[in-house]
């Protein structure tokens, strides 16, 4: 979530609205420990309390990552319809051999067929290769240096069957240039990656992260009507309207407050994020900073403020 990847760690160097088969093969899997609860979301959750059944097609597999930025960890999902033999999964997340185990027990014995990217930040991208190539099967990712050579290309509404289910590709530019959500329509679902958290708001980074795209990529993800939001951080998202309008109004209000700061003599990005953020950990300062510096970049382009080296003026 708050690390760029710079491609693949141990690696080198479908047509749009088209659907793109997908023909992976298997990879050993054993049942998961205990038997999960149906529901949305479960009360119930098998016997490895990091592995949650959220609906009859997903389970949540929580990454031993957590962290200021990441919250509890990564969210890492296993994807099946009940009765299919195979199943995708969704940002394998680190490294980790217990999080690998966890997930492959997680399919309760099908094999995976597909590995899919929301985006390329390490926490979510940093184990995907290796897991893609212990499955056998294709890694999907908008950053084509990560996906491997037969994975499906992510264009806008190109639909993804693998695990007995379809998801559509929804490109969402902002708190990456690469981001990727994924719109499960048998569940009116999307899988938001760090698009939108389930529990705070997502820092859009300079320089890869854009504002401008960030915003109206909410309004893509607002377009679906989703009944409910698989986030990359943090618990379920069950009101999705009211969430993604709490997400554009903290951006302008931020926007509104970088404005004020200048407007009262604050010129440098460190001296913005003091004035804004004072009521914030310190330690995440730096990564408000890259907040700060995106909104600077929108109120450039938009003609709002001059830029004059690391100096910031209203226009006006």
């Amino acid at each position: 979530m708050s690390a760029a990847g710079e491609g693949p760690p141990g690696t080198p160097e479908g047509p749009e609205g088209r659907e793109v088969p997908v023909d992976g093969l298997p990879v050993a899997a054993v049942p998961v420990d205990g038997t999960p609860a149906d529901g949305t979301p479960a009360d119930e959750t098998p016997a490895d309390e990091a592995v949650r059944r959220w609906s009859e097609l997903v389970t949540l597999v929580l990454a031993p990552n957590p962290s200021p930025m990441t919250l509890e960890g990564t969210n890492t999902y296993v994807v099946a319809a009940p009765g299919s033999r195979t199943a995708l999964v969704i940002d394998p997340g680190p490294p980790d051999f217990d999080h690998v185990e966890r997930v492959v027990r997680s399919t309760q014995g099908r094999m995976i067929e597909l590995v899919l990217l929301t985006h390329t930040h390490l926490d979510h991208a940093e184990g995907a290769v290796a897991f893609a190539e212990r499955a056998g099967v294709p890694l999907a990712a908008i950053d084509r240096d990560w996906a491997t050579s037969d994975g499906p290309v992510l264009g806008r509404g190109a639909v993804l069957r693998a695990g007995g289910v379809a998801l559509e590709a929804v490109p969402t530019p902002g708190h990456a240039p690469d981001h990727c959500c994924y719109w499960l329509g048998a569940e009116r679902a999307m899988f938001t990656g760090d698009h939108i958290l389930g529990r705070g708001t997502t820092v859009v980074e300079w320089p890869g992260g854009d504002m401008r795209d960030y915003l109206a990529s909410l309004e893509t993800v607002r377009s679906y009507r989703p009944s409910r939001l698989y986030p990359g951080h943090g618990p379920l998202v069950t009101d999705p309207a009211t969430t993604i309008a709490d997400y554009a109004a903290h951006r302008l209000e931020r926007e509104a407050q970088v404005m004020e700061a200048l407007r009262a003599g604050d010129r440098t990005p460190a001296e913005l994020v003091r004035r804004i953020y004072a009521d914030v950990d310190p330690r995440l300062h730096p990564f408000a900073e890259l907040s700060v510096r995106a909104h600077l970049v929108k109120l450039v382009r938009d003609g709002a403020v001059r830029e004059d080296g690391e100096r910031f003026i209203p226009a006006a």
